[in-house]
């Protein structure tokens, strides 16, 4: 038996539609709100780079991997959309194994992490 009513068949198309917006704005939505700029000003080229929740007692896993981040260079940092916690540990690491570390950045209100370091001082600047 053939089925002639039209409904399902525009049930189709619309779930098609939905689909197909998703897979679009998909990209957007795995951005999380913690995502941020890295700015390095610091003279020195970054070896390393961890950043942990303000929380944690560890650092994980360089993010930089086998890469460095020269300076002059930025870098855009995402977190997973899951992730929740606002306030972030980050520590750079030159090649002489030199360590600084900025602490308690909120990052749902910092877009962009420019770091200096000038006269033996490390400061960053947040936007």
């Amino acid at each position: 038996m053939l089925n002639t009513n039209p409904i399902p068949r525009r049930a189709t198309l619309g779930l098609l539609t939905v689909l197909a917006s998703t897979l679009l704005v998909a990209p957007v939505a795995l951005a999380g709100e913690q995502d941020f700029t890295l700015v390095n000003k610091t003279g020195v080229e970054i070896h390393k780079l961890h950043i942990a929740p303000h929380s944690s007692d560890e650092w994980g896993d360089d993010i930089l991997g086998k890469d460095t981040l020269d300076d002059g260079e930025t870098l855009h940092i995402t977190f997973h959309r899951s992730e929740k916690a606002a306030h972030w540990d980050l520590q750079i690491v030159d090649e002489k194994g030199n360590s600084v570390t900025w602490e308690n950045l909120n990052l749902l209100e910092i877009s962009t992490v420019t770091l200096h370091y000038k006269g033996g001082k490390a400061t960053a600047e947040l936007e």
